[in-house]
């Protein structure tokens, strides 16, 4: 039975993070009738550093790591590959830069609701695992982040 215990727990932590990053703040934005997409947004400090590669989540059928950028004074969005979490340090995806885009919306995402969001890392030594978290919906970025923003 302890075999058992043991192999389950190591089968468990296989391809997880497990305390690679530590995530707080972590919020979504409320969405409106008819609307397909929303930005997740969270502070990642990685203990040991790493790179951020990518999400999913079970309520968007398609989720993207995403940049936003002034250009020629207009306010641009777009994909990216990943995100560099040096270590120790504080990295904040927030409105107006860095976020989880939740696209393809199988359901409206109504404040109050919790989200599971799977964060994708590659570690230092370049192992993939994955580190699940909760996001909180919101109309609107938390009291305390909106000075932030």
């Amino acid at each position: 039975m302890k075999r058992l215990l043991i192999a389950a727990c190591v089968w468990a932590m296989a391809g997880t993070a497990w305390g690679q990053v530590d995530v707080t703040s972590a919020w979504a934005r409320a969405t409106v009738p008819g609307q397909m997409g929303t930005g997740a947004f969270m502070t990642i400090v990685s203990k040991e550093g790493g790179r951020l590669i990518g999400a999913a989540s079970p309520v968007a059928g398609v989720v993207e790591l995403h940049e936003m950028s002034m250009e020629n004074n207009v306010m641009k969005m777009r994909p990216i590959t990943g995100l560099d979490l040096p270590a120790g340090r504080e990295i904040q995806l927030k409105p107006g830069g860095h976020h989880v885009m939740l696209l393809d919306l199988k359901r409206p995402l109504k404040a109050g609701d919790k989200v599971k969001i799977e964060l994708r890392l590659e570690t230092r030594d370049g192992k993939r695992v994955t580190q699940p978290v909760e996001v909180e919906v919101r109309q609107g970025a938390p009291a305390h982040e909106a000075h932030k923003q």
